[in-house]
């Protein structure tokens, strides 16, 4: 650290709650190339100048209801509320900072809605199947059966049974909320086939095996099965490698079928077979334990308080190879909001971080560190000092001083969260030393002191707390259905 601060003297770039690195000063302002009032749920541009010629910056101070692009503008109206943006642009050498536009967007949508059934699964008589119907609003599609004598149906998931020959008519509906009206009932027919000559039963199709929450059980489930005609009286659930189940095998009368694993189920996949009267039949293909997960990490911001550094995400987890893929979600920036505003966001700027860049094992050998970015780069921090650019180590080594520096206009303004995942069991709670691997690194405009980003590390983790002594304490990971 003691290098950088001889840098920034000699720069004069550095801290300065909020600044830039603007020499001459000029003037310059933000505007709106068209007024806008409204969107609608989906993508929209917003399209916002500098007088200056320099690019703005966006923001949603309200990601529950929009996200937007940081560079390009694209707002996301996510649900029905109140969308604001706050549009910057932090100048250069030439220019001083624009006064902030904020933008308001009422987020509304026709009222009428409608519902669609994907494609028919077949149905045999016995057998299992699964419909699939959304409503054009989002909301939760219910079913119910037209012909109770043919077929069966479970209201919320949609599984169908076969219980005769015939044909099988399956209603959805949706009855509306505040802001949208009852959609009109859609049926979809399914012919319930009975063979002339049964059979043992075919091979289960759209198996999904979800890891449980001690990391010791799996839920395993199928989208539909071919009974051969007759009754299906139970399924069997087998690991591969074997091993992970007791018995080398567990079986239930019905699905979805949670299964035992004493040792735990991690680097196992299953399969699935189903039996009725005539024998068991063919397993269904090898199928990987593959769950999604939300994630709250919390880093303390001692300078900003009641204000915190929040990220709240959702990735995937492969417990077979010992995966995670598609992280992503919201990173809090802390100087932004007010301690007045409704807790516990308090008004806060929320970036949102798309690009998982990153996975590597971590230091402990007992997980893995994931990062996730606001841009689709790595390129964080200026590489004077060293480092790659981007790492929590070469973030303090640096001082978290903004890549593109000392030009203040080639700044990316890049930001990332790092979390540590065990696939095997994601919502274990983590001990001090997994806590201590924990990062993150905020270099848009929200989150920079002049030349300087905001960070978030342990002196355990990384040697050093973050640029304004902020640390992590805390990671809650749940599992989603």
């Amino acid at each position: 650290m003691g290098t950088l601060v001889v840098a920034c003297g000699l720069l004069s770039a550095c801290g300065g709650g909020g600044g830039s690195d603007a020499v001459q000063a000029n003037p310059q302002s933000l505007s709106l190339a068209a007024p806008m009032s409204s969107i609608g749920l989906g993508s929209t541009m917003v399209a916002a100048s500098a007088s200056s010629g320099l690019a703005p910056s966006y923001t949603s101070t309200t990601p529950t209801v929009c996200t937007v692009n940081a560079s390009t503008g694209e707002v996301t109206g996510l649900t029905v509320g109140t969308c604001t943006l706050r549009i910057t642009q932090r100048g250069d050498t030439r220019y001083a900072p624009a006064e902030p536009l904020l933008l308001s967007l009422t987020v509304s949508t026709n009222p009428a809605q409608t519902i669609g059934f994907g494609a028919a699964p077949s149905l045999s008589v016995g057998g299992l199947a699964t419909v699939e119907a959304t409503a054009s609003s989002g909301l939760a599609v219910s079913y119910a059966s037209l012909s109770p004598t043919v077929c069966s149906v479970n209201a919320s998931s949609g599984r169908v049974e076969g219980l005769s020959a015939g044909t099988c008519t399956i209603s959805a509906n949706q009855m509306g909320n505040a802001f949208y009206l009852t959609a009109a009932q859609v049926t979809q027919d399914l012919p319930v086939m009975a063979p002339i000559t049964p059979t043992v039963p075919g091979a289960p199709t759209g198996v999904r095996v979800q890891l449980g929450d001690d990391g010791l059980s799996v839920t395993v489930n199928a989208q539909g099965v071919d009974s051969g005609g007759r009754a299906l009286s139970n399924f069997t659930v087998r690991s591969v490698p074997e091993g992970a189940i007791t018995s080398g095998s567990a079986t239930g009368s019905s699905l979805p079928l949670t299964v035992n694993c004493p040792g735990g189920c991690a680097g196992h996949a299953f399969t699935l077979s189903a039996s009725n009267n005539l024998g068991e039949g063919a397993a269904s293909t090898a199928t990987d334990i593959i769950t999604h997960y939300t994630v709250v990490t919390t880093f303390y911001e001692p300078d900003t308080q009641p204000r915190d550094s929040i990220f709240i995400g959702r990735f995937t987890a492969n417990a077979t190879q010992g995966t995670v893929t598609g992280l992503r979600g919201e990173l809090s920036e802390s100087m932004t909001g007010s301690p007045s505003s409704t807790e516990p966001s308090y008004g806060m700027t929320w970036l949102s971080l798309t690009h998982q860049l990153d996975a590597r094992a971590a230091p402990g050998g007992d997980g893995l560190l994931v990062t996730t970015f606001q841009n689709p780069s790595t390129l964080t921090f200026t590489t004077l000092f060293g480092g790659d650019g981007w790492s929590p180590e070469a973030g303090v080594a640096a001082g978290g001083v903004y890549a593109g520096f000392p030009n203040a206009a080639s700044n990316p303004g890049n930001a990332y969260v790092r979390i540590f995942v065990n696939p095997a069991n994601p919502t274990a709670t983590l001990t001090p030393a997994q806590i201590d691997t924990l990062a993150y690194a905020d270099c848009a405009p929200g989150g920079m002191m002049g030349a300087v980003c905001m960070t978030g590390t342990s002196v355990a983790g990384y040697g050093a707390v973050g640029t304004m002594s902020g640390y992590p304490v805390s990671q809650l990971v749940s599992r989603l259905p």
